[in-house]
């Protein structure tokens, strides 16, 4: 079974979220994780994939989207699509509303809540459903 960290923040806006993802992302890339950031769709996924770029004037985190060529090269992939298969070093960044299948296969899944209604109502199925299926869940209440 997965362990599955949900942080939960005080914001209310999705930018929030987003700007949260991005330092999460590089907290576990810097712990030597790969890292897969799985997303509803394309826009999304190209959203987070430019926030990582300018999150912070000083980072840097190797990434890609899951169809560029460099997707098999870099640490941290952003997808939309079926989860890729991971290693024992992969860990999952969900930043779609609901649970992906194949996250059995994960070891860590993150999850981020937000004050964003649409966020709160997705996230808390979410949170039930994981313990439906004796998943460890984790609260990390931020701010």
């Amino acid at each position: 079974m997965a362990r599955i960290d949900f942080y939960i923040l005080p914001d209310t806006t999705l930018d929030a979220r987003l700007a949260f993802a991005c330092k999460l992302a590089e907290t576990i890339w810097r712990k030597g994780y790969r890292l897969h950031l799985h997303c509803e769709d394309q826009a999304l996924a190209e959203q987070a994939d430019d926030a990582l770029w300018t999150f912070r004037p000083d980072a840097y985190v190797p990434h890609a989207l899951e169809t560029s060529d460099m997707a098999t090269q870099v640490p941290v992939t952003l997808g939309w699509n079926a989860l890729p298969k991971p290693t024992t070093e992969t860990a999952l960044l969900n930043l779609h509303p609901d649970i992906p299948d194949g996250i059995d296969a994960y070891a860590r899944v993150a999850e981020i809540i937000n004050q964003h209604q649409e966020v709160l109502v997705a996230k808390r199925a979410c949170w039930q459903r994981y313990k439906e299926l004796g998943h460890e869940v984790v609260p990390h209440k931020l701010g």
